[in-house]
């Protein structure tokens, strides 16, 4: 949940309040008690820089890796090493495979 930040224009007092986006902002003042509560436009704590988010930045030592190529079809967790194999034909052992001459 983010912190805003309010202030009362009749007398001046500043406070912060922790709540969710869809709240309500406060219509009165804690200290004074008037109803002249303005939300204040505040610069927040952090920045975010750089090229973006890499796979391996919060990656414990015993996670996998996984390939982020082949996506989250979902389901299938077959290596990519065994489609190849699949696809490509089997060698001949030049035996009896019914060659006649």
């Amino acid at each position: 949940m983010p912190i805003y930040a309010f202030q009362c224009t009749t007398c001046g007092h500043s406070f912060d309040r922790l709540q969710k986006l869809s709240d309500a902002d406060p219509d009165t003042c804690p200290s004074c008690g008037a109803p002249t509560v303005k939300r204040q436009v505040t610069a927040p704590s952090f920045r975010l820089a750089g090229g973006g988010w890499y796979e391996t930045d919060f990656k414990k030592d015993g996670d996998k890796k996984r390939n982020l190529v082949e996506g989250n079809s979902g389901g299938s967790s077959t290596p990519a090493a065994a489609t190849p194999a699949a696809s490509s034909p089997a060698p001949s052992s030049g035996g009896s495979s019914g060659s006649s001459d």
